[in-house]
């Protein structure tokens, strides 16, 4: 019996299960976290909302909530965020990381991000912005929930660096949200991430609502007239020129901006079809499962579940609304200063860079 007791025990030993059960508040917290799991499955799956972000994100947090010893850890947060500010070790990562630590260097130094943003070019066609430049101005007025949100955190008492991560969830865009917490606030990154891509997903629930109160059955039947036909010339200098001057004023938004005009120029050149392709398809798929997964594994039962979480959700979503609301009223204001030539519906598809809110408007 003494033999069959200690073999079983062994077996038992060498699992996740003493990990699990050995600190009772750990344990209803990864249960809680298993909620919260199976519900971004469910709304992937079952409900069809962004299925392509939020399924290797719930994924992602899955791994991440799984039982282990600290060797056997997928995911190291320790590894890159540390208390005193100092900067990664790579050596450390090579010696003590898993696979999620090398994986997630793709996120820490901004190159998923980016490479998501090339495939988001190649697919985007600016024509309309270029037939007709004043559309820009629906755009600026649905990111007001940026600073909605942003002055909301810091009365909340996140940090100055803290509140500019969590307002970015207003702009409605995964790839900027990420980049912006990684640099300003990586202890957040989970949090705003999951919130950002899961409002995201949620656009046709939180914005129809909105639409309707906001706007006219008469606003909402109008016609836009066909704008004027751009050329190919102006189609191949829109890219460069944009890159040459956002760069030049704002620096940091190099890796995103240069990366999404390159994908535009890609598409729009005409001669480079294929990497064009590539950009918009495999690249996007493969870096897609990538940053979905680490970021997803950014949120374990100890950092996520807090009250800080639950503030940035709310936050989160009033910025949603807020944006939504902005771009809205910018598109009611236009269409009377047009003379009803301008549907405001256009203004709430400003809220975010990928199409969802596009269909729903």
């Amino acid at each position: 019996m003494s033999f069959l007791a200690e073999f079983f025990g062994g077996i038992y030993g060498t699992t996740g299960l003493p990990v699990l059960f050995a600190d009772p508040v750990h344990l209803i917290k990864t249960l809680i976290m298993y909620v919260i799991i199976g519900t971004l499955f469910y709304l992937a799956i079952v409900r069809g909302y962004e299925p392509l972000l939020l399924l290797p994100i719930a994924f992602g947090m899955l791994l991440a909530n799984l039982p282990a010893l600290d060797g056997q850890m997928l995911y190291h947060m320790d590894l890159f965020i540390h208390e005193d500010g100092s900067p990664i070790n790579m050596q450390l990562i090579a010696e003590q990381g898993n696979l999620l630590d090398f994986l997630y260097l793709g996120v820490k130094l901004g190159i998923y991000p980016s490479l998501i943003f090339l495939g988001v070019g190649a697919m985007t066609d600016f024509s309309p912005l270029i037939a007709n430049p004043k559309s820009l101005l629906m755009g600026a007025g649905a990111q007001l929930g940026v600073f909605v949100a942003f002055s909301g955190a810091l009365l909340l008492g996140f940090s100055p660096a803290q509140s500019a991560a969590i307002g970015i969830i207003g702009g409605a865009d995964g790839p900027t949200a990420i980049l912006v917490t990684k640099t300003l606030a990586p202890e957040l990154l989970g949090a705003i991430a999951i919130a950002a891509y899961s409002y995201m997903a949620l656009i046709p629930i939180i914005q129809p609502p909105f639409m309707r109160f906001l706007t006219t059955k008469k606003e909402r039947s109008i016609k836009m007239t066909t704008l004027r036909p751009v050329s190919q010339t102006e189609k191949v200098l829109f890219p460069i020129i944009v890159t040459l001057v956002v760069c030049i004023i704002v620096p940091d938004a190099a890796p995103l901006i240069g990366f999404l005009m390159l994908g535009n120029l890609l598409n729009v050149s005409g001669v480079t079809d294929r990497l064009s392709k590539t950009a918009q398809n495999e690249l996007m798929n493969i870096v897609t499962i990538f940053l979905g997964v680490c970021v997803g594994a950014t949120a374990n039962a100890n950092n996520f579940l807090s009250f800080s979480t639950i503030k940035i959700i709310i936050l989160g979503l009033a910025a949603f609304c807020v944006s939504t609301m902005g771009g809205l009223i910018t598109g009611k204001i236009m269409c009377a200063v047009t003379g009803g030539k301008i549907n405001p519906l256009i203004g709430s598809a400003g809220v975010s860079a990928v199409p969802m809110a596009a269909r729903v408007a």
